[in-house]
């Protein structure tokens, strides 16, 4: 008499990609979930850039020259697109520090221990930091309308390419929290992630044409402006809401703003997701 034996089900293994986007998600919703507990960190995420809509409207608004006028109507039009891409690049701060907090609490080696794609951590946190950002851009839009902010003011524009401005935006600002990926496997508490994560903004935000005029600067400054990748995005937001000031100048990033901020921002992407990935495999060991 032969016994028989059973075969055991064979289960084909997982796709590398579709793991690796599965388990993203689910750190993700993990994060969304975090956030929905602590709602003090969407709300000072709002705060911060309201308050930089009032102040440069109310305080800067009719002294600053835009093209051949002060007035402040003008100014207001003009700074909205960089108030707008100031605060999706300040969520970096955020992101290096919660990296930073979840190294620190041995979260991340917890994660290291189960089936999952390696670098689903990082990417399921940049993710979760988009969907804030997204939140608070909403926010700052309606409050820009509320002190008078307008599409089209010097140039028609259609829904379409109103909307491609703000995906432009959350473009740079996911790019940007690749940076701050990197910046918060790289420091050793989320106090210093956090100041390693915004000082180096400033430079970024400021010598740029998102406040001021650059064809006002010196020569050298104002090189270095229209190539940064800031600038890119803040001009090509003024394009396609049909704001003032989108500047004539001979630099390839300001005669085609739209492709240079999406060619910088998958750049960015591209460099600083490697780091981060490779990064955070060495610090987790």
């Amino acid at each position: 008499m032969s016994a028989a034996t059973d075969a055991a089900p064979v289960t084909a293994p997982a796709h590398p990609i579709g793991q690796s986007i599965r388990d993203s998600l689910v750190i993700a919703r993990r994060n969304l979930i975090r956030m929905t507990r602590i709602p003090e960190m969407v709300l000072f995420g709002v705060i911060q850039p309201v308050m930089f809509v009032v102040l440069f409207t109310y305080v800067f608004g009719g002294s600053m020259k835009i093209g051949n006028t002060t007035d402040a109507g003008v100014y207001k039009d003009f700074l909205m697109a960089g108030i707008f891409a100031q605060t999706v690049t300040f969520a970096t701060a955020g992101s290096a520090a919660g990296i930073a907090d979840d190294m620190q609490k041995g979260l991340v080696d917890r994660f290291r221990s189960l089936p999952m794609a390696r670098g689903a951590v990082l990417t399921g946190r940049t993710v979760a930091d988009l969907v804030q950002t997204a939140i608070t851009l909403l926010v700052l839009a309606i409050v820009a309308l509320i002190v008078g902010w307008r599409t089209g003011s010097a140039d028609p524009t259609n829904a379409g390419e109103i909307l491609a401005g703000f995906a432009l935006l959350l473009l740079l600002g996911y790019a940007f929290t690749w940076i701050g990926a990197l910046i918060g496997l790289s420091v050793r508490t989320p106090e210093a992630a956090t100041s390693g994560g915004i000082i180096w903004l400033f430079p970024v935000t400021f010598v740029s044409n998102a406040f001021v005029d650059s064809s006002q600067m010196t020569p050298w400054l104002r090189h270095i402006a229209e190539w940064n990748p800031f600038s890119a995005t803040v001009q090509a937001c003024r394009e396609l809401f049909g704001n003032p000031g989108v500047v004539q100048s001979d630099a390839w990033p300001m005669q085609h703003p739209v492709w240079a901020s999406v060619i910088w921002s998958v750049l960015i992407i591209a460099v600083f997701r490697t780091l981060a990935v490779r990064k955070y495999r060495s610090a987790a060991i």
